[in-house]
């Protein structure tokens, strides 16, 4: 029998991490391609859904990219900054 450190993390084991909502920021500097192309990059997302991600960010100057675990939120963080763009995470309470 595998040491509880062997088992796998199960999807249900996921669900009950406190999740933290990936938020896209606006800014004046990058294109809407640039945006586009890095949500489709970096997220599960579709063209559709970074399209309107992209342009919720633009009109309201932020939007919701997507709700995940926080360890996975702060990587999200640090790979958008390597496109210069600004994404942060929060709790999702």
């Amino acid at each position: 029998m595998p040491t509880p450190e062997a088992l796998p993390i199960t999807e249900s084991d996921v669900r009950l991490l406190p999740p933290y909502r990936v938020l896209l920021h606006n800014d004046d500097v990058n294109t809407f391609e640039h945006v586009i192309l890095a949500i489709l990059k970096l997220t599960p997302l579709k063209e559709v859904e970074a399209v309107q991600r992209t342009l919720e960010a633009h009109q309201r100057g932020v939007a919701l990219l997507l709700i995940t675990h926080r360890e996975r939120a702060e990587l999200y963080v640090e790979q958008f900054a390597t496109y210069k763009l600004t994404v942060t995470a929060e709790p999702a309470t």
